[in-house]
């Protein structure tokens, strides 16, 4: 029976002594009440009784939300803030030895050097410059929590909550800005429509200037060329008029001469050949010196032939 008691003990005693850890977790044992070491993940087998795990730590990234904070800003409005908070453990020793509690440790601290920095500063600079914040409030509580082994990743302002008088005045101030920037897109947007409008009209009247000017040239070389063709056809009547009239005094000086008629006859003939395109306007005739003097005696000719009749 004895030997059964000391088999289970025995048993008892090599079961506790094996320890499993899981990964993202160590495990921090104390030898008679006095830190040992860290056990990291894996099989472990430590020495029943003796040694003791004095607290499981995880090393993953945790998150901690800080409770809403009246907060009284730097130009004296109350405002409600609160925020998130992402750490994760670097030093399991001294996250236990070092602080009673560091997940509490890492709430308070976030809590009041947000205070600090919130109250650094004025309202406007909080609503346009929360980035600029959580860098400055992150950089603060950093300095204390890697004194107990905690390294903060970020901190991030959820939300900034103003008075309700405040409020309305801001929405007041951006309902006047936007309808400030409406009223300058507006313009601007008339402006332009206007300028466009201005453009238009201007390239309109140049066309029409340019095409007027090219139907005036059109016209002006129509009409040159109306006339050139006009004085053409009249230059070329009169040149058939006198070669027809030309070829009719060849045909009847030809007749004349072909009938025995004597010079006398064929002189006044050629006088009244003369005569008759003489009063055609458009004729123009050019008669020889020889034959002025000939011209004087046209009357003595004529007597000549009345009488011998």
């Amino acid at each position: 029976m004895f030997f059964i008691i000391l088999l289970i003990l025995i048993a008892v005693c090599l079961i506790a002594s094996i320890k499993v850890v899981t990964t993202g977790n160590v495990y921090v044992v104390e030898r008679l009440g006095k830190y040992h070491s860290t056990l990291e993940p894996g099989w472990h087998i430590i020495i029943p009784i003796i040694d003791v795990v004095r607290a499981k730590v995880s090393l993953k990234q945790q998150i901690i939300e800080i409770e809403p904070q009246s907060v009284i800003t730097k130009d004296n409005v109350g405002i409600s803030i609160d925020s998130v908070v992402f750490y994760h453990v670097i030093s399991p020793k001294d996250a236990i030895y070092g602080i009673e509690n560091f997940k509490r440790g890492v709430s308070y601290s976030s809590a009041i050097n947000m205070r600090d920095c919130v109250g650094s500063l004025q309202l406007d600079e909080i609503l346009s410059e929360r980035a600029k914040l959580n860098v400055q409030i992150l950089a603060s509580v950093e300095d204390v929590t890697r004194k107990y082994g905690i390294e903060i990743l970020s901190v991030e302002i959820k939300n900034i909550i103003p008075p309700t008088e405040i409020t309305a005045s801001m929405e007041q101030v951006m309902t006047s800005e936007r309808r400030k920037r409406a009223a300058i897109l507006q313009a601007e947007g008339e402006k332009q429509a206007s300028i466009s409008i201005a453009e238009g009209s201007k390239q309109a009247q140049i066309l029409n200037a340019e095409a007027e000017k090219e139907a005036n040239i059109r016209r002006a070389e129509g009409s040159k060329q109306s006339q050139l063709l006009e004085a053409e056809g009249k230059a070329n009547a009169i040149e058939v008029v006198a070669n027809a009239q030309a070829k009719a005094i060849e045909v009847v000086n030809k007749s004349i001469i072909d009938s025995g008629t004597n010079a006398t006859v064929i002189a006044l003939k050629q006088v009244e050949a003369l005569v008759e395109m003489a009063k055609n306007p458009a004729n123009k005739l050019v008669i020889p010196s020889e034959s002025i003097s000939t011209l004087g005696n046209i009357s003595a000719i004529a007597e000549t032939l009345r009488l011998a009749k």
